[in-house]
């Protein structure tokens, strides 16, 4: 490793590998020889790990190794569970994904090979999508006689449409790359094995934001979303009143208007 480039003193299962290269962490996903499928350890280890973050991480990028993302749920663990037991299980995936959503750092998910069930749960919670020409998505639990209990139910609608997700759950369709991201569920399309590199990249513009600037999008964005227009209104106000107060957006702005800052161009 690099001098830059340091572990963590987070204690995670075998299942999960991190790593810090300044303010970006890399975590991965590390079952490649069950396709990355998610079992209680790995659930309970992404929760750890995105609680006790360090202040210092401004961006995650999340990743599998071998030649798959994720292939959702490890169906080996799917014992027999009373409803109350099922509503549980769920309810843990809930956390740890939340986590992943609303934790102390934008997350960037580098998607390859298959993307399926609670693999593509969650991508959904991440805020960015890197996938590679390799990356395909399905949700095969109607064929597997379950539900989504990942959140799934809440986060691809809002990315993919109901509509669609019905689909994929009753007929067991699939989406390829270049598919998946006409349809909504990645933001950027890179070449295979060059995923991570391009997730590395976007890490680190969105590690130069202010934290607040951040916060804002990562949190207050999607509730002003979801809320009537009077309060989003109000809630927007509120929120940019708060960042441009922001002693590092003040010194931001006075560069950019004494010609220090670069402008925006198309690139």
């Amino acid at each position: 490793m690099s001098a830059a480039t340091s572990s963590f003193d987070i204690r995670l299962p075998r299942s999960l590998k991190a790593e810090r290269r300044d303010e970006i962490a890399i975590l991965r996903l590390a079952r490649p020889e069950k396709r990355n499928a998610i079992d209680d350890p790995t659930v309970f280890g992404l929760e750890k790990f995105f609680a006790e973050l360090p202040d210092g991480i401004k961006a995650v990028v999340l990743a599998g190794e071998g030649e798959h993302f994720c292939a959702g749920l490890d169906l080996t663990e799917l014992t027999e569970r009373d409803t109350a037991q099922g509503i549980a299980h769920s309810r843990s995936w809930h956390r740890a994904f939340e986590r992943i959503e609303f934790g102390k750092a934008p997350v960037v998910a580098v998607l390859h090979g298959a993307v399926i069930g609670g693999g593509l749960e969650i991508a959904a919670a991440c805020h960015i999508r890197v996938a590679e020409a390799s990356a395909y998505y399905g949700l095969p639990e109607g064929a597997r006689g379950i539900f989504v209990g990942g959140g799934g139910s809440v986060r691809l609608p809002r990315l993919i449409g109901v509509a669609r997700m019905m689909d994929m759950m009753l007929t067991g369709r699939t989406y390829d790359a270049e598919q998946g991201q006409a349809i909504g569920i990645s933001h950027y399309l890179a070449q295979d094995g060059h995923g991570l590199a391009t997730g590395i990249e976007l890490a680190k513009r969105i590690a130069c934001n202010t934290p607040m600037t951040n916060f804002a999008v990562t949190h207050v964005l999607p509730r002003i979303a979801e809320s009537d227009p009077a309060a989003g209104y109000l809630t927007e106000a509120l929120i940019a009143a708060i960042a441009q107060g922001d002693e590092e957006a003040k010194a931001r702005l006075t560069a950019f208007l004494e010609k220090r800052a670069p402008k925006t161009v198309h690139k």
